[in-house]
């Protein structure tokens, strides 16, 4: 691409990164209209789960600025939508317009879309043009794509430690390792989630309520709990915040399971091996339920076996500087025999968080579906 076009795909790419974390389980998407001179038509970004597309509000600007977009060129981050759901297709609109070009990202990864997007847009005579801006956009929608691909979500693990890897003493004392930046920071990522999980250990010791109070939150994620036996109380904080509570369980308990549905839980029974829940089928369901990604904040056991069960695409962790000794690791994985044994990671990314240290690191090769 020369500069100007770099240009305008990066637009359309800010414009996608400022969707807000409700327009899941929709892909965060960017669209950019310019004239044959590169001049901007309109721009928009998709709005909230069942409002308009990227492509329907630059449309609707470029409209309310007083431009036609017949013959312009649209700037898109992702495939648009060929199939009817709660707003129009995308490609129809574009086409009913009169652009001229379009310019894509990627193709949709949606089985409903998969392509047909172009080619309809190419059936009507439009020059369409993909693979700008490819990598960007797909790790902005990497939770989409996972589900969309994998059938399952994107498994993110958040872990708060000390310089020496320890989570919480060995008396369970945990509260608070990392100061108030990280815990905000922590929050923020919660957010962007669509469902957070934790399991029945959590829940019993620290009786958390895990949901998004430190930043501003246009939604409450989901909250998924795995209670084998289900052992929830019913006075549990958890039950507070307006969202969906799913807990996955192995063993029934007619009366149990009646009280916590009465609390307004979503109980699922999927049973694995030894009386646990089946951690696989669980993202699978979670999946279904139009989950893009999964924040766990758990225990060490709990870590340990989305680790052991090869489920967990990345980790976020915030150390703080300062040792602890022996307690709780971030995930009771080991012992490991050989070095060649162990979980490869990839760093994306190092910051500091006040007086902590953000890391986010990728499982080597899980992206590469």
């Amino acid at each position: 691409m020369d500069s100007a076009s770099e240009e305008m795909m990066a637009l359309a790419l800010r414009l996608a990164r400022q969707a807000p974390d409700a327009a899941s389980p929709n892909p965060r998407v960017g669209c950019v209209l310019t004239d044959s001179s590169a001049r901007v038509l309109g721009q928009g970004h998709t709005q909230q789960a069942g409002g308009p597309h990227a492509e329907i509000m630059a449309l609707r600007d470029a409209a309310a600025r007083g431009h036609s977009v017949a013959g312009a060129t649209a700037w898109v981050t992702l495939e648009p939508c060929s199939h009817q759901g709660h707003t129009g297709p995308c490609c129809d609109a574009l086409a009913a317009a009169g652009i001229g070009k379009l310019v894509a990202s990627l193709a949709d990864p949606n089985p409903l879309v998969a392509g047909q997007g172009f080619q309809r847009l190419r059936a009507a005579g439009i020059d369409v043009q993909v693979g700008a801006g490819a990598r960007e956009s797909r790790e902005l929608n990497i939770g989409f794509f996972s589900r969309m691909v994998r059938k399952t979500p994107w498994v993110r693990i958040k872990v708060a430690a000390s310089l020496d890897g320890t989570t919480a003493l060995e008396n369970g004392a945990s509260q608070w390792i990392t100061a108030d930046a990280a815990r905000a920071d922590g929050h923020a990522w919660r957010a962007r989630a669509d469902a957070v999980l934790t399991g029945i250990g959590t829940v019993l010791e620290d009786d958390p309520q895990l949901d998004v109070r430190l930043v501003a939150a246009t939604r409450q994620p989901h909250l998924v709990v795995i209670d084998s036996r289900l052992q929830t109380p019913l006075n549990a904080k958890l039950f507070g915040p307006a969202r969906q509570l799913f807990i996955y369980h192995a063993e029934s308990d007619s009366a149990r399971h009646a009280a916590l549905e009465a609390k307004g839980a979503t109980l699922i029974c999927r049973p694995g091996p030894g009386g646990k829940v089946d951690l696989a089928a669980m993202l699978r369901d979670l999946a279904v339920r139009e989950v893009n990604v999964l924040h766990v904040e758990a225990g060490h056991k709990l870590n340990g076996s989305l680790v052991r069960a090869g489920l967990v695409d990345e980790f976020l962790v915030y150390l703080a500087p300062k040792l602890l000794g022996p307690g709780r690791d971030m995930a009771a994985i080991g012992p490991l025999h050989a070095l060649g044994e162990a979980v490869a990671l990839q760093f994306l990314s190092g910051e500091m968080i006040g007086s902590d240290l953000r890391i986010v690191a990728r499982v080597a090769g899980r992206d590469t579906f």
